[in-house]
């Protein structure tokens, strides 16, 4: 047996060093990348920015980051409004002249709490010069009734927490022949913290948001959650003022923009009322939740003082009165209160203020009801399973049911408060390929899927569905035998006439096996041709880690280990002329050198099996060379 040469004794001693080093460069690198990652997530991930109708992507003047709608909707036209342009993000749009409804849908991590913005400029896209008015919706809830202009634009905006591990905003028709569509969505991650004064089951839908004494709109990058705050300048017995400093809002739980807070209106005698709430609320009352932000723009000599109490209705709100704080602020939210057009909102000076009351800034939101849970997992799983076996139904997204009666067009569902699917109207969409399984929709009564191209067997599933009623597979390439228990099942009306190759109940199948195809119809499922695009567009509040970033660590450590292989190669070719090695465990080496010779003996078997099937292959089938 031949002994170990020093050469081989030091690779064999090498090669455990080379793999911890390997493991301790690794760490390294999956620290880099989560360093990087935390760094994606908390920067431009808050911002989804779509500017509908659009297939670019461009930077605003405020420094947003915009993109088109193509990966985000799968329906409707593109339109170029006619009017004078009022912005960039305004001048395109998309409108809907199919379906129930059409939704915009991208993923968000679960128990996000959002603020999404809807924006509508109809800019006499169609020439028509007749502004449409539809319903806007948010995950299977009603938003808002969206009645467009001739001139102005309008927009919408609610702040939730997400539900589910998506989002979606949805417009759908409610009077024929007006259209909807939509110029904008803006979705904006907030701070866990911010606006939690209302259960997170109900969603808050904006009314106005003010910036008092401001000229001018505040919105990103003053606000950094993109906030737009509309300048409401003084008078009718209110003067502007402003600060010299610029107050911090980050202490209040909302955090109102500093500009926000710089500035404000007072009453101009120190006895005077500021009266708030003017025009804003209907004549029947709402819930309504609102924050009011106070912050002195003044450092107050000792013989000046202000405060003030909030009244409603001729009735203090506050155990005891507001005195704003130099260069910080004090936040007060309104909640659980019904208020309408009657309501009266002041604030009043307390007797021993010196100065009239000041507010810098105010948002008043309506309360909306108890956010729905949407359609039951089980339909929304089994209409996932068609929707990726048929390409032409992965178009529709939103949920299915709700909110009713605003379903998508090719189902039917329960008035359940978690509805049911109970009907699939699929006939005549030509579809194409086998029927997937979607036994998890257990509450349907009535499937219709006659006149398509579906080929391979009947599922035994269908006959397991308790609730089902009609089942309507004619016309189509279906083969094999009909299941027993589908012949059997009590209460069903069964169609399958026009399917050839389908073995009548009672005689012997000897025609083709689940994987046959009918020639020159694809079994994928394609859906009539349609490719299906790709799946919803990661909302950038998601938490995938790019795979690129993952990519180049391991390509980073695979060179790095090159490296340190092609110096070791050095170290054994310069022999004995090499300084003296540490004392290493020989233990240690013996392993390595096993380890290696069994690396060569298994190279050697796969060669050796390789060679002898290349032989097997030449002496069965010949082979036929050129040179």
């Amino acid at each position: 047996m031949q002994e170990d040469s020093p050469v081989n004794l030091l690779c064999s001693m090498l090669l455990p060093l080379k793999l911890l080093n390997f493991i301790y460069m690794a760490r390294h690198i999956l620290f880099f990348v989560a360093v990087l990652f935390i760094t994606l997530v908390s920067s431009d991930d808050n911002f989804v920015s779509i500017d509908c109708g659009s297939s670019d992507a461009y930077k605003d003047d405020n420094s947003i980051d915009w993109s088109g709608d193509d990966d985000y909707v799968q329906n409707g036209e593109s339109y170029t409004v006619q009017t004078e342009s009022i912005s960039p993000v305004m001048d395109t749009l998309r409108a809907f002249t199919t379906r129930n409804k059409n939704c915009y849908s991208m993923e968000a991590a679960k128990g996000t709490r959002v603020l999404i913005r809807a924006s509508f400029y109809y800019g006499n896209y169609d020439n028509k010069s007749s502004p449409p008015s539809f319903a806007l919706q948010f995950d299977g809830n009603h938003w808002a009734w969206v009645d467009t202009t001739s001139t102005g634009y309008v927009y919408h905006e609610v702040i939730y927490e997400v539900k589910g591990d998506s989002l979606s905003v949805c417009v759908a028709q409610t009077t024929v022949d007006q259209f909807p569509f939509i110029s904008a969505l803006e979705v904006r991650a907030l701070s866990s913290s911010m606006y939690d004064y209302v259960d997170k089951n109900y969603p808050l839908f904006l009314i106005r948001r003010f910036a008092y004494g401001v000229n001018g709109t505040i919105r990103y990058a003053e606000d950094p959650y993109d906030r737009i705050w509309r300048g409401a300048m003084g008078g009718d017995g209110l003067r502007n003022v402003g600060s010299d400093i610029l107050p911090s809002g980050s202490s209040v739980r909302d955090e109102p923009p500093a500009l926000a807070l710089q500035n404000g209106i007072t009453a101009t005698t120190p006895t005077d009322r500021i009266r708030l709430l003017t025009g804003l609320l209907p004549s029947v009352g709402i819930p309504v939740y609102i924050n009011m932000y106070f912050s002195e723009v003044a450092q107050l000599t000792s013989t000046q003082t202000r405060s003030f109490q909030i009244v409603m209705n001729d009735q203090p709100l506050l155990d005891s009165p507001i005195i704003p704080p130099y260069d910080n602020c004090t936040e007060i939210h309104l909640t659980n209160y019904t208020l309408s057009s009657d309501t009266t909102l002041r604030l009043v000076p307390t007797d021993t203020s010196s100065l009239p009351p000041l507010i810098n800034a105010m948002e008043v939101f309506q309360i909306g009801d108890a956010l729905t849970d949407g359609t039951n997992s089980n339909d929304v799983e089994g209409l996932a399973s068609l929707q990726n076996a048929f390409a032409i139904l992965g178009d529709w997204s939103g949920d299915p049911c709700l909110p009713s009666p605003f379903l998508w067009n090719w189902i039917n569902c329960s008035s359940d408060p978690i509805p049911r699917v109970t009907a699939l109207y699929l006939g005549s969409l030509n579809l194409s390929g086998e029927l997937p399984d979607f036994s998890s929709m257990d509450a349907l009564q009535t499937i219709d899927f006659s006149n398509n191209t579906l080929v391979g067997p009947i599922p035994e599933f269908l006959a397991t569905l308790p609730n089902l009623e009609q089942l309507n597979l004619a016309d189509n390439q279906l083969s094999g035998s009909v299941p027993d228990s589908l012949l059997k099942k009590k209460g069903l009306n069964l169609v399958m006439t026009g399917n050839p190759n389908l073995c009548k109940p009672g005689k012997t199948c000897t025609t083709t096996t689940a994987s046959t195809t009918i020639p020159g119809v694809g079994s994928s499922g394609s859906g009539g041709g349609k490719k299906k695009k790709s799946s919803k567009v990661p909302l950038i509040l998601g938490t995938s880690l790019p795979i690129f970033i993952i990519i180049w660590a391991i390509v980073g450590a695979f060179l790095l280990l090159r490296h340190r292989r092609k110096a070791a190669a050095v170290l054994s070719s310069a022999g004995t002329n090499r300084p003296q090695a540490s004392p290493l465990n020989p233990q240690m080496g013996k392993m390595g050198m096993e380890f290696m010779n069994d690396i060569k003996v298994n190279m050697e078997d796969q060669s050796n099996v390789e060679l002898a099937d290349q032989t097997n292959h030449h002496q069965q089938n010949g082979t036929t060379s050129q040179s």
